[in-house]
């Protein structure tokens, strides 16, 4: 399967978490580790730029954290991002620089990259969101098949078993979902693609293309 593996989604010049994700193949074995990741990140923090509120949650001091949001340990918030009003941030959260995570969204075992948007009624669980990329409004990952079973990656007829049972969505850089939208578990998107609303997203979407009502996909021109 091809631009699928870290190198291909994402540009890490864009998140804290870089050295650790260059000891992975592909961004779904990521997942298990990011808890431990943002600790041992987290105590490497400068405590000039970031405040410690809270046992292992750290946020930048040019954050701005509605009183109303709910920061779960461990996470780290980085510069100059935004949490707004009744966001739940479950735990293990890394948010890069200039991200928004907006009003009821909910986010767990996530890395999320520099300039990443989730600004309105987003479940985001067990993913990876590259730089720049933006969830519309109300769309979601899945991140459990309904039979409970390991999520297998799977782009035509070939099949990658990761022996995970939870991973929600692996977002290259700059990708743009659609309102209302859900990524079904183990759904990978290419960079510089687009999704469109309300639509029920599985598999590999690749790079620079455009999912399409019905599952049409398309290369951008």
């Amino acid at each position: 399967m091809e631009n699928i593996r870290i190198t291909d989604l994402y540009d890490l010049t864009h998140t804290i978490a870089a050295d650790y994700l260059k000891g992975f193949t592909y961004p779904w074995e990521a997942l298990k580790g990011i808890s431990d990741m943002i600790i041992a990140l987290g105590k490497t923090l400068d405590r000039n730029e970031y405040d410690n509120p809270a046992e292992n949650v750290w946020v930048h001091k040019t954050a701005k954290v509605f009183q109303s949001a709910h920061l779960g340990a461990p996470c780290i918030i980085g510069p100059r991002t935004e949490v707004r009003h009744c966001a739940f941030i479950r735990g293990s959260a890394l948010v890069g620089a200039d991200c928004v995570v907006g009003n009821s969204v909910e986010l767990k075992n996530v890395i999320l990259f520099d300039n990443v948007q989730t600004p309105h009624y987003n479940y985001v669980g067990d993913s990876i969101l590259g730089y720049k990329s933006h969830m519309g409004a109300g769309s979601i990952t899945s991140n459990v098949k309904s039979d409970k079973t390991n999520v297998v990656i799977k782009s035509g007829s070939e099949g990658i078993e990761t022996g995970i049972k939870k991973i929600g969505a692996m977002l290259g850089d700059c990708v743009e979902v659609g309102c209302n939208s859900v990524l079904n578990p183990g759904t990978v998107i290419g960079r510089n693609s687009n999704i469109y609303p309300t639509s029920c997203v599985r598999g590999v979407v690749p790079e620079k293309s455009i999912w399409k009502t019905g599952g049409v996909i398309v290369s951008k021109s």
